[in-house]
């Protein structure tokens, strides 16, 4: 199976509601969306981002699935989760990779999540 028949698409949103910019917490909300073009299931088994403020420092986060499963998709479904991240600045980016497995070789693989922007509206940087 090419790893290219993993499709992710990310919608990031900033949440000012939960946000204060004289606390330098600025909270976004991503919706994901996981599809799945190959003819195998696969399940999504990890995950890993990158998260970097509009300063360069950044964190990493790691763990099992994503919120809280480890989902099976099946050929020509999609899974849809929405998660949240908290900058300290204004604006930043996420970036990261999904651990796979497909389930009809057991064959573990990565699919890259491309960087997306988190950014208040109207920053410009």
């Amino acid at each position: 199976m090419s790893d290219l028949a993993i499709e992710v698409t990310v919608t990031p949103e900033y949440r000012a509601d939960e946000s204060s910019e004289a606390e330098s917490r600025y909270v976004f909300s991503y919706a994901v969306s996981v599809r799945n073009n190959s003819p195998h299931s696969v399940q999504l088994m990890a995950r890993y981002w990158k998260i970097t403020q509009g300063g360069g420092e950044y964190q990493e986060v790691r763990g099992k699935g994503v919120v809280g499963q480890q989902p099976l998709i099946g050929p020509g479904q999609q899974f849809r989760y929405t998660s949240r991240a908290m900058l300290q600045t204004p604006v930043g980016v996420m970036e990261g990779v999904y651990t796979l497995l497909d389930t009809s070789t057991q064959r573990v693989f990565e699919v890259a999540i491309a960087p997306f922007r988190l950014a208040v509206p109207l920053q410009l940087h």
